[in-house]
């Protein structure tokens, strides 16, 4: 068991990673452009999220500034109580122990997952994709050189080069002892983790989030935050599904205008009976694709009476990630806020900022669908688990 570092070196490791990601940054683009050349998958979010460019190396470098920055997640007191007898007691944060991110595609994960549980002192394994092998082991050997310049053991960031046989083989019979389990990827992925783990797991769940556009909406703003959705498909906090109140003034033409600027950025639109009746669009033939997360250039738009009904097909469809209501009646969005099961409820706003570092986390771990431990993006302070620390003198009971 490695012995917990103290902040200062785990703030210094982090500070030092940030250094060595911008000396090597053309050697890892020039690592990661094999990657993607061997990439012979047909999945576009997927060549999207595996992509290292300028950009991406930039969001990492700040990802680990800014986790040296936070304060130390460890230790926080969340409670305390003096006991009748004379003893002091104290609930403390306290980190996992060793923490197993499985993950697809994404390099920057390499990077942003692994500091940010590293930081709450937390030994991680690193499972990625084969797709994005290049690219880890190659900011695997990056952290490995900021552990060694001060003086920490390597053993923090480990790499597991893993095929599904063998994963399969190690979430069953860890060969070592594993306190947590992060999936990061699509649907499969995450099947396949709670399948086989015989550890706590925190599920990052699928988006499949809803925009309902109230009878009382202001349509420019339903209109900017529905594009603002569908502007990047890899996310998980994209926009699959609009629904829109029978009675919305207008409502023919802001579905046609609606439909048209859709269109022109080359996005599939599907309808619902109606929607499609109306607009000669294609009509959907089950009602199993409300289910669905596209991750794709597609929506679907349909027709809705109530917020009531809007609640409960929301409830009853979407990925439990985030949800938006567009109304200038506050009531109906208190109602609609209070009532939706999503990680995330947003009145005239986009999904789009279910994010750790857009809802004031710095980053995150993961956006979490379940509902013990924690919910939406796990940020720095929710890697952690409790401890209850009590002093005496002698107590007995």
């Amino acid at each position: 068991m490695n012995t917990l570092l103290s902040i200062e070196t785990r703030n210094a490791v982090l500070l030092k990673m940030a250094v060595l990601l911008e000396q090597e940054r053309q050697a890892l683009i020039a690592i990661n452009k094999l990657d993607l050349d061997a990439y012979n998958g047909d999945d576009i979010s997927m060549f999207d999220r595996l992509k290292v460019d300028d950009s991406k190396v930039d969001e990492m470098i700040k990802a680990v500034t800014h986790l040296a920055s936070q304060e130390d997640p460890v230790g926080v007191e969340r409670f305390s109580f003096k006991h009748d007898n004379g003893m002091q007691v104290y609930n403390k944060t306290a980190s996992f122990g060793t923490v197993l991110i499985i993950y697809e595609s994404r390099p920057d994960v390499t990077v942003e997952a692994a500091g940010i549980a590293f930081k709450s002192g937390n030994k991680i394994l690193l499972k990625g994709g084969k797709e994005s092998l290049r690219s880890n082991l190659k900011i695997v050997e990056l952290w490995h050189q900021a552990l060694k310049e001060d003086d920490a053991s390597t053993d923090w960031v480990e790499y597991l080069q893993f095929n599904r046989t063998e994963t399969q083989a190690f979430l069953e019979k860890p060969t070592q002892k594993v306190d947590l389990i992060v999936p990061r990827g699509g649907e499969r992925l995450i099947a396949f983790v709670k399948e086989h783990a015989t550890c706590p797991v925190i599920i990052s769940g699928r988006g499949n989030n809803f925009v309902y556009v109230h009878k009382e909406a202001d349509l420019d703003i339903a209109v900017d935050v529905i594009m603002n959705g569908k502007s990047k498909i890899s996310a998980c906090n994209a926009v699959d599904k609009v629904l829109i109140d029978e009675n919305l003034p207008n409502k023919e033409a802001f579905v046609k205008s609606l439909i048209s600027k859709l269109k022109a950025f080359k996005i599939e639109v599907l309808g619902d009976k109606t929607i499609s009746k109306d607009n000669a669009l294609e009509a959907i033939t089950s009602d199993d694709i409300w289910y669905e997360e596209f991750l794709d250039y597609k929506i679907l738009i349909g027709e809705i009476g109530s917020n009531q009904e809007t609640i409960a097909m929301i409830n009853k469809y979407s990925g439990g990630h985030s949800s938006s209501i567009i109304t200038s009646n506050e009531a109906e969005a208190k109602l609609f806020m209070e009532n939706v099961d999503t990680a995330a409820v947003y009145h005239n706003a986009s999904t789009r900022f279910t994010d750790g570092g857009q809802l004031g986390l710095g980053g995150e771990l993961a956006i979490s669908t379940d509902k013990l431990h924690q919910r939406g993006p796990i940020g720095l302070q929710h890697l952690v688990t409790n401890k209850w620390y009590v002093h005496g003198n002698g107590q007995i009971r």
